[in-house]
């Protein structure tokens, strides 16, 4: 016996075929798995007649005068303290009218996306108020901030579609929805996101898409082009600019994502079920008003229950019980067969394991959930109060990982290689064999950030962790960045709209 490896008989000379680099197509992906249940068909459908007797017996307070006059023209009752009772005949009307299937448009036409069950399509952690990352700490939002995460997003494919990724705070709040539509259209050519923050703004929102990518109203108006994210006020409130947006949105014939945000103990019933009940009523209700602005406007069921920490009040995410209310959230999307959103997302203060674990926790409900949307899966920290740069990049190490689920592998003759196994004599390797040297440059998956490599290699190497790692990954990414093709041209056609709408005043938010 040798301590040599032994290597295999027929291909031990012989040269390695040529073989391209490994290319993967992260760009539209589909749920690898089947969906998985939480709740029994029937406890589902109780669910959802709870809900409707939650929206005709208790009611939805809605702030905006508009909404409640369209509601109630539509036969819904309003009594003197804004709440509306709404008739489940209403709701079944509407879940007729919303569309099944929603096309993303998108500046590329290769980053579009097909909205509808079993697609799985990932947005980034949005709507934080501060940024945080090795070299600078954390700090309120910039536009500096909300630039380079753009540009983070836009590199990789795996991330489908733009947010609101930090707040640009150094921006005045009435022209600084100008900016971050410019920083998308300018160093970006993905589906893009509008804030609904009252009329004025989401109107300039429209009106600045199509002067940047040169659309005219007919050609706005028969393409989803943004997207919106609609969270009521749980439980059972929806305020003025959500509702409106709803409404503005709809008409305008752009989507609306409709997202209670329930946490069980806190904003919800403390059960799995009976938060997914009050979700489940308050996105109704939403998807409703939205058909009642415009049948057929798209809309997306949506929801992002979690639970809060008992001890102390705060959200907690990745849960078990976030989990299951992920799975039985895609169960009652699923029974009135709408695309959905659903959220991952992470309550850890540092990009460190904790937050890892959330994240993927929640990836892996999102996915056995069938979410078509999954918010928040790559930079979000502290409940969504920070978007972290190394938590982005090794959160997109995930992603890209789930990304590979999506491929199925052949079990064709070549690929299960019986003359590999009969090449290698037993406890030989199959290193040299041919059935490796044709397929090796292109068989697995490259990390970007984790190390494999053995612990001496790792220590000669500084023993840095995947979050110093990651440092050098984005700060690579923003010092190479290139803007795709046509985005400067996008700029400036916008340029001039920004200067007449900003010297006018702008457009303040609604209260």
């Amino acid at each position: 016996m040798t301590d040599a490896p032994k290597r295999g008989r027929r291909n031990r000379n012989r040269a390695a075929s040529p073989a391209p680099l490994r290319k993967p197509n992260y760009r539209q992906l589909k749920h690898p798995f089947p969906q998985q249940i939480m709740f029994s068909e029937d406890e589902i459908q109780s669910i959802h007649e709870t809900a409707l007797r939650v929206i005709e017996e208790l009611g939805i307070k809605v702030l905006l005068p508009e909404a409640r006059e369209l509601l109630a023209k539509a036969g819904a009752k309003v009594d003197d303290d804004d709440m509306v009772f709404m008739g489940r005949d209403m709701v079944t009307a509407a879940l007729k009218s919303a569309p099944r299937k929603i096309r993303l448009r998108a500046a590329n036409p290769l980053r579009e996306q097909d909205y509808e069950l079993g697609s799985m399509i990932f947005m980034p952690g949005v709507g934080c108020p501060n940024a945080n990352d090795a070299e600078r700490g954390r700090r309120p939002g910039s536009l500096r901030d909300f630039t380079e995460a753009i540009k983070l997003c836009q590199h990789y494919d795996v991330m489908h579609t733009f947010g609101p990724l930090t707040e640009a705070q150094d921006i005045p709040i009435h022209l600084r929805h100008y900016e971050t539509m410019r920083v998308q259209l300018e160093f970006g050519d993905k589906p893009a996101f509008v804030y609904a923050r009252g009329r004025g703004q989401v109107q300039q929102g429209f009106e600045m898409m199509q002067e940047g990518l040169n659309l005219s109203h007919d050609e706005f108006e028969n393409g989803v082009w943004v997207t919106t994210v609609i969270n009521s006020n749980s439980p059972r409130m929806l305020d003025k600019p959500m509702a409106q947006g709803i409404i503005d949105f709809a008409r305008a014939n752009q989507m609306t994502i409709i997202t209670p945000f329930c946490l069980a103990g806190a904003m919800a019933p403390i059960t799995p079920a009976g938060a997914l009940t009050l979700q489940h009523a308050e996105a109704l209700f939403g998807i409703t008003l939205a058909q009642l602005a415009r049948a057929g406007a798209p809309v997306s069921y949506g929801g992002f229950s979690s639970n809060v920490h008992m001890k102390s009040g705060a959200p907690a995410f990745g849960t078990p019980d976030h989990l299951k209310m992920q799975i039985g959230g895609g169960q009652l999307a699923r029974l009135i067969d709408l695309p959905w959103r659903t959220a991952s997302g992470s309550a850890s203060n540092v990009a460190d394991m904790q937050s890892s674990l959330e994240t993927v926790m929640g990836l892996w409900g999102g996915s056995l959930a069938h979410g078509t949307l999954l918010v928040h899966t790559a930079g979000w920290l502290e409940g969504g109060l920070t978007f972290g740069y190394e938590k982005f990049i090794n959160d997109i190490e995930s992603l890209q990982m789930f990304a590979e689920l999506c491929t199925r592998p052949k079990a064709d003759a070549a690929e299960i290689g019986f003359d590999a196994l009969a090449d290698v004599q037993p406890g030989g390797h199959f290193f040299a064999t041919q059935h490796t040297m044709d397929r090796y440059q292109t068989a697995f998956y490259e990390p970007i950030v984790a190390d494999l490599n053995n612990f001496g290699a790792w220590t000669e190497a500084g023993s840095r962790t995947s979050t110093d790692r990651a440092v050098d990954v984005w700060q690579s990414i923003l010092r190479d960045y290139k803007q795709p093709d046509g985005c400067a041209e996008a700029a400036q056609r916008l340029q001039p709209y920004i200067e007449k709408a900003a010297a006018a005043g702008g457009a303040q938010p609604l209260d």
